[in-house]
């Protein structure tokens, strides 16, 4: 009878669980974020968007990479947490901070409200409530052009102050610092949770949901937080949105953007955390570049590079460049019998 490897077992230690510290790829990281801010004060409004994007893309990845529930449709609680901050705004209350904080709930409400229906289908069932959620979202704001403005949108939304002292401005210059700010301090409660015994539970939900329950794990109550928070992260990025640049339109909540944030994690890679802000940084950049260059045809060449990453980097760049690592480490090793 075999031995099961225990702490003290020196033939196998017993796996551990994450500890959350940060790495210095972590601090490297936002290092270079802050000093964007610096170093490209002409391309501060573009920063601010692929911050937001990247914050919206962590909230798919960690409802997708993390606990293996496909949406096609997470634009909807991206566009109700804009319209929720575009409307407080609209209507006299214009706080910057509190406005996100309004978003992010609005959207969670929803996020569990649907989180029932969305736990219990297969993949495929999945993908059709999440994308049918949206699109009734897109309709019902269609109608309400009384409230939401329909197809023109809420233009010219008034922002106070953030924090009473830093206007909004055309130049993006509060507009990336805020949303920096808010997309660190979401990635510290996201990478908290991650690296926690919940996180790890929803790993091993995503690989084997069935045996879950066998070992006394409430499946559907996790995954239904999990959705949950999701939908709140995503509307807390919608409401980023909203303020930094003072319009909510129907794209907000329209399929396009679920489509968009899936590419965003395709290229980056799902379940890594940082796949969404090296996806979302990508992605827009090169959005940007070949839009410049090739204002008709620029789709074209984001198809193209989508497929050459599924073909030849499964997992996305962060995948690709760890497997290109492995590679290089494994042909430092000397083979047995060759002496060093």
């Amino acid at each position: 009878m075999t031995a099961t490897p225990g702490p003290s077992d020196p033939s196998g230690p017993a796996p551990r669980l994450p500890d959350g510290r940060w790495r210095a790829v972590d601090v490297l990281l936002w290092l270079i974020a802050a000093l964007a801010y610096f170093v490209f004060p002409e391309h501060r409004v573009l920063g601010s968007q692929v911050i937001i994007t990247a914050l919206f893309a962590l909230s798919l990845d960690l409802v997708l990479g993390y606990a293996g529930i496909v949406s096609l449709g997470h634009a909807a609680f991206f566009g109700l947490g804009a319209y929720t901050a575009g409307l407080l705004a609209t209507h006299g209350w214009g706080e910057p901070l509190s406005g996100i904080v309004c978003a992010g709930a609005v959207a969670a409400v929803l996020g569990y409200a649907i989180s029932f229906l969305v736990i219990r289908g297969r993949p495929l069932a999945q993908l059709m409530i999440t994308l049918g959620v949206g699109l009734l979202l897109v309709e019902a704001a269609n109608k309400a052009a009384a409230i939401t403005g329909g197809v023109d949108g809420l233009s010219d939304v008034p922002m106070w102050r953030l924090l009473g002292a830093f206007r909004f401005d055309m130049a993006g210059n509060t507009a990336y610092l805020y949303s920096l700010a808010v997309a660190f301090l979401s990635f510290v409660v996201i990478k908290r949770i991650v690296d926690s015994p919940f996180g790890l539970s929803l790993r091993a939900i995503r690989e084997g949901a069935r045996r879950m329950p066998a070992l006394g794990a409430p499946v559907g109550r996790r995954l239904s937080a999990v959705f949950t928070l999701g939908a709140g992260l995503a509307g807390v990025a919608g409401g980023l949105l909203a303020q930094t640049t003072q319009f909510v339109g129907l794209d907000s909540l329209d399929f396009p953007r679920s489509a968009a944030v899936l590419m965003v994690l395709a290229l980056g890679g799902t379940g890594r955390l940082y796949g969404a802000f090296f996806g979302a940084g990508l992605f827009m950049l090169m959005q940007d570049f070949l839009a410049r260059r090739n204002p008709v045809y620029w789709q074209f060449w984001i198809g193209l590079l989508l497929v050459v990453i599924v073909l030849f980097g499964r997992g996305g760049v962060l995948a690709g460049a760890d497997a290109v690592r492995d590679r290089l480490a494994r042909r430092r090793v000397p083979k047995r019998g060759n002496k060093p």
